[in-house]
């Protein structure tokens, strides 16, 4: 197993360079196939990861968990309401602390602030498992996946429509940063982060590739290799979500839509699903969807992460 990532942060993918994505996709892809034939080894043996949860979470959760015991490790689920977070502590106390227990820090924040803050304070490696900038090891989990059915990530074309979330700018970036072509479809006034538009845009230049960011989801799906969307209200959301599901509606991912991309184009969706709303049902269940394959490589990923990062 290569180290050179040992000890280092993972809080945004603009902080990694080509060949260290790979280098993550790569180990991801060994680390299933060990799985297949049942070979299981245990690059964590006798250490432990903290898991700092703000947010709820399903996959993210299950997947680091599954992922840290799999690796030998012992996972230690925190909720921030159940830490002295809650009663005021700071972050950068509770950095200090838990860096002296355990190898890592898994965190699912509000705030990305919180993760820089963290990374500050811990003399262990932070994982962003999410936060309301980016999504990081999501996206190295999609990658595997469409090198997985493409056989490739270079020069393919890609497609996000939808809400410019903590996932759009996340693709961006990692699409920018393997040489994948990207197309983000958004609502005016729901666009990805400027800044985030402008350093994947520089990326793409070094990488040969393109960033395109639109209103019109027809312009973005034209003839591509990978349509993906989300949710149109994330998590803290909610009580924007029947004005946000009026101004996306022309933005759902349907069959109609999907006529636009290539004919073996895959379908993606980093869950949960509101069906019906940002995709349908027709286009979630059918054959070019890769939607639980996708969700399946979240814990073969997020091994690999924890593997090259804490071992």
């Amino acid at each position: 197993m290569a180290t050179k990532l040992k000890g280092r942060d993972l809080l945004c993918l603009k902080d990694f360079s080509k060949e260290e994505i790979l280098e993550i996709i790569s180990f991801g892809d060994k680390l299933k196939m060990d799985s297949m034939v049942g070979k299981q080894e245990h690059y964590l043996e006798g250490k432990s990861v903290a898991m700092i949860f703000q947010k709820a979470s399903t996959r993210t959760r299950v997947s680091f968990e599954v992922a840290a015991f799999e690796l030998g490790a012992h996972a230690l689920y925190l909720n921030a309401n159940d830490m002295q977070l809650h009663r005021g502590e700071t972050i950068s106390d509770t950095a200090h602390v838990l860096s002296r227990y355990v190898a890592g820090i898994v965190a699912r924040v509000f705030a990305h602030q919180d993760l820089i803050d963290l990374a500050a304070n811990s003399d262990s490696p932070i994982i962003n498992a999410l936060s309301d900038l980016s999504h990081p090891c999501q996206i190295l989990g999609d990658l595997m996946t469409i090198r997985e059915k493409k056989g490739t990530l270079k020069g393919l074309r890609l497609a996000y429509v939808g809400d410019g979330n903590n996932v759009a700018n996340s693709l961006l970036l990692g699409a920018a940063r393997v040489g994948m072509n990207i197309a983000i479809a958004s609502p005016k006034g729901f666009e990805p982060r400027e800044d985030i538009i402008k350093t994947a845009t520089e990326i793409a230049k070094q990488s040969d590739s393109s960033v395109l960011v639109t209103n019109d989801p027809l312009v973005s799906v034209q003839d591509v290799d990978v349509v993906y969307t989300d949710v149109w209200a994330s998590m803290g959301q909610e009580a924007e979500h029947e004005e946000r599901v009026k101004v996306m509606r022309p933005f759902s991912l349907t069959a109609d839509l999907m006529e636009h991309a290539k004919k073996d184009a895959i379908v993606l969706h980093c869950l949960p699903a509101h069906r019906g709303e940002e995709i349908t049902d027709e286009v979630m269940d059918g054959p070019q969807s890769m939607v639980f394959d996708q969700a399946e490589n979240r814990l073969h990923i997020q091994k690999a992460v924890l593997a090259l990062l804490l071992g």
